[in-house]
């Protein structure tokens, strides 16, 4: 693969055993997310396993991949702003926050859209627009607050 075929998380953090966006856990998610026209995009496929009980995809995985999706979104701007991750970090920034809006149900058999937006960027904290399509329609939006990891 080159560089402009690699999702961000394969490219920026290749080997983080994150669940949802690590491709160093085999057993994870491994979410690819990349930049698009004026936000970054990915493509998510549910498994039977995420079954809701109701046959939809289950909220635990949909903030998993909005919480992800969002991290993607800030470790390009984090890479295009020049600040990296502070010595003894693996990431520039962590999550501080998720405020997840469940809207519609999400289908479990259908691949479903994941869309970000970094809403406001200071080196101390970011704050990303993220939410869930299937058919046209948004079916989960949430809020997420990065902050600078800082290592103590």
């Amino acid at each position: 693969m080159t560089d402009d075929t690699l999702s961000i998380q394969e490219r920026l953090y290749p080997k983080l055993p994150c669940f949802g966006c690590g491709h160093g856990n085999p057993k994870g998610l491994k979410l690819r997310s990349y930049p698009a026209d004026g936000h970054v995009s990915a493509a998510f496929t549910p498994w039977p396993e995420h079954d809701n009980g109701l046959g939809y995809l289950n909220g635990g995985i949909i903030s998993t991949v909005l919480d992800c999706h969002s991290a993607a979104a800030v470790m390009l701007e984090a890479e295009r702003r020049g600040w990296p991750p502070l010595p003894g970090a693996a990431l520039a920034y962590v999550t501080a926050g998720l405020d997840v809006r469940y809207l519609r149900p999400a289908p479990l058999t259908e691949t479903v859209e994941l869309r970000a937006v970094v809403a406001s960027a200071t080196e101390a904290e970011m704050t990303v627009e993220v939410e869930l399509v299937w058919d046209s329609k948004t079916r989960a939006a949430a809020t997420a607050l990065w902050k600078r990891w800082r290592p103590r």
